[in-house]
């Protein structure tokens, strides 16, 4: 059964790849508490299937970094992309799309969180494994104000401006 609207969101482990060193945070992987990172924020959430992959590298990630502004100046606090791949593809793919810090880049290695929100999508037909849904939503102070599911793959409910039409 995936998440639905007004559900708290599951707490989980996510990793992502810190790119610049500072006071206690070293480079490289950082894992972190879903339900801590969440507590008292507004987050546009969107996860993808993977990273460097053609429509979440061409659309749906560069939709959330152009309007990272917009999504800002309605309240959101931070906006995270998260993807089964692990924190040093996820850090690359950052790299090479320019989000800065516009985009928090999140890696759930092994999908549990993934599968904990029941978001999970099966393309071991493929060779690709277990992935996740297309997916975007509103997340309050952990809790789940509004979720756009794109089923198969393709990009026509959990974009950016979709989100930003529920702020």
């Amino acid at each position: 059964m995936s998440i639905q609207t007004g559900q708290a969101i599951p707490d989980g482990q996510l990793t992502e790849y810190v790119q610049v060193e500072s006071e206690g945070c070293s480079i490289g992987p950082r894992q972190f508490s879903v339900a801590e990172e969440a507590k008292g924020k507004t987050i546009a959430l969107f996860a993808v299937p993977g990273a460097f992959t053609p429509t979440c590298s061409a659309q749906h990630l560069p939709g959330f970094i152009e309007s990272h502004d917009e999504l800002k100046g309605k309240g959101v606090d931070e906006i995270w992309c998260v993807a089964v791949n692990d924190p040093f593809v996820m850090g690359a793919w950052g790299r090479e799309q320019k989000v800065n810090d516009k985009v928090r880049m999140l890696a759930d290695g092994n999908g549990d969180w993934t599968k904990a929100l029941g978001m999970e999508f099966d393309l071991t037909h493929r060779g690709l494994g277990v992935r996740s849904k297309r997916y975007s939503a509103l997340i309050k102070d952990g809790r789940v104000e509004a979720l756009h599911v794109d089923e198969g793959g393709g990009l026509e409910k959990s974009d950016a401006k979709t989100l930003l039409a529920d702020l």
